[in-house]
């Protein structure tokens, strides 16, 4: 139980320093306007598709398997949400600033959380059975990194 329980803290450390490490590459990104030949999304385009998701996708399936019985979630097309919901104006600082808080708010509900809570269950339209909360935070992590990555000029 005390490595899961280290694994779980260290989870927590790594997704906020991995969210100010993205914030920061976005920056440096933003102002060499990089236009990222991956995905074809610039970095504005990528902090507010991160954040989209942070909040409205992986945060959200955290905060229903916490206080939900077995929630089946539906599949999330981040391209088409992105496309329909993409404000261009909006200021990154603002986006990142978002971002940010709600890692924070997140990393500290799930600090406070009892060990049993992780293991809450979930589901997946597409996937199936068998996400847990912890599943959950580990995807959201992964996440950040992945665009990280895209965004320091990694990948």
């Amino acid at each position: 139980m005390e490595q899961l329980l280290e694994y779980r803290s260290h989870l927590l450390n790594r997704y906020e320093e991995a969210t100010r490490q993205f914030c920061e590459a976005v920056e440096t990104a933003a102002r060499s306007k990089v236009q990222n030949e991956t995905s074809g999304w610039n970095a504005h385009q990528i902090a507010a598709h991160t954040r989209d998701v942070e909040k409205m996708v992986y945060g959200l399936r955290i905060r229903r398997t916490l206080v939900e019985d077995d929630p089946l979630f539906e599949n999330f097309d981040g391209d088409a949400y992105l496309a329909a919901h993409y404000n261009p104006d909006e200021p990154l600082a603002s986006i990142l600033d978002g971002l940010a808080a709600s890692v924070r708010d997140a990393v500290a509900r799930l600090r406070s959380l009892p060990p049993e809570a992780w293991t809450r269950p979930s589901r997946h339209e597409t996937y199936g059975s068998g996400f847990t909360a912890q599943t959950w935070v580990e995807r959201v992590l992964a996440h950040v990194e992945e665009h990280l990555k895209t965004v320091s000029g990694e990948q």
